[in-house]
């Protein structure tokens, strides 16, 4: 049997979206993302929210992140094992999916390994533009895995940093991250120590995977008028700054219910004051209010990124070739009679 139209799916792939960004672009893509994504920051109120939904083992954790807007739907499915390099496995994988809220009928099935990579860097940029220094210039990269790149291109496109000192307690993944980077029109400073990649950096991005309470930076390393993008807290149990830190700083935040519960706020009081960062977006809250001020973005990320960034992709494909399309609907000829239609298929 022919499947119908509406049986169809558009599917992205990992050699599709590869084959996207070399079309448009990497820098732009991070560029085009950070507007997605605060475009509908602007419209946070007319979006469902939830915290993602988490199954937690011993290894890592697999998580469902549902959105709508009341138009679309769009969920992704992600896990994070920070183990997994050892045996040869992405730390994060995952893939997305929208839909048609009218009808339930899904509208684009996507991978989003790559994708969440890019959208994080989008959001950390989003951050950063809102609540760094002005005249922000160099970023510290503290942790150099799958994401460093990522990060240190998207602050470059979107905040004009130009240079990066890089840090991890793995050298080999430093001297990637700094490989990889090498064209990138970015200064590269590969540094020993966390104490030597903040040295003079205006904004510092700490990116590192164990599930554990760490401390990537302590209190006194951090001094006055920087911006911190802190990502590696997204679950419980897993916190990269001194609690110090945090009592000294000014907390933004996507979604305090979540945030709460898994990024570096887990370390304080419930009732400790943070501002959704949405809110500095639309200007009824204040984001950064003095060049001394330390900011910090405690980013765990949340499903309306996820769903700016889907919503991005459907219409970037669009008259490209970068999708195939699925056969994932059933569409029989009379929807009330599925059973038939499996009969007539023999």
């Amino acid at each position: 049997m022919t499947p119908s139209e509406k049986a169809l799916v558009p599917f992205v792939s990992v050699e599709h979206m590869m084959q996207l960004i070399h079309q448009i672009g990497l820098e732009q893509i991070l560029i085009d993302l950070t507007n997605a994504i605060e475009a509908d920051f602007l419209r946070w109120p007319e979006f469902d929210k939830t915290p993602r939904v988490a199954s937690h083992s011993e290894t890592g954790v697999i998580e469902l992140m549902p959105t709508s807007d009341g138009e679309v739907y769009g969920f992704k499915y992600v896990n994070g094992h920070p183990s997994n390099t050892r045996t040869g496995h992405q730390t994060v994988t995952a893939f997305g999916l929208l839909a048609d809220v009218a009808t339930g009928y899904p509208v684009l099935l996507s991978e989003m390994t790559i994708l969440t990579a890019l959208r994080t860097a989008a959001t950390s940029a989003m951050a950063a533009r809102a609540l760094a220094p002005k005249g922000a210039h160099v970023m510290a990269m503290i942790g150099n895995g799958a994401q460093s790149e990522f990060q240190s291109l998207a602050m470059k496109a979107v905040c004009g940093v130009d240079t990066v000192r890089l840090y991890d307690i793995d050298a080999n993944a430093t001297r990637k991250c700094a490989a990889n980077l090498a064209s990138s029109g970015l200064k590269v400073i590969v540094c020993t120590s966390p104490e030597d990649a903040i040295e003079g950096a205006h904004i510092l991005t700490t990116c590192t995977a164990d599930k554990q309470y760490a401390t990537i930076l302590s209190d006194n390393m951090v001094g006055a008028g920087v911006h911190i993008n802190a990502i590696g807290g997204d679950c419980p149990g897993k916190t990269e700054l001194a609690k110090g830190i945090l009592e000294r700083s000014s907390i933004f935040v996507e979604y305090p219910e979540q945030t709460r519960i898994e990024g570096e706020i887990q370390q304080l009081e419930s009732e400790h004051p943070v501002t959704e960062l949405w809110q500095v977006l639309n200007g009824t809250q204040a984001g950064r209010t003095s060049q001394q001020q330390v900011t910090l973005f405690d980013s765990v990320g949340f499903a309306i990124e996820d769903f700016s960034a889907l919503r991005y992709i459907k219409t970037a494909i669009q008259g490209t070739g970068f999708s195939i399309q699925l056969d994932m609907l059933a569409d029989p000829d009379d929807p009330r009679d599925l059973f038939g239609m499996v009969q007539r298929s023999a």
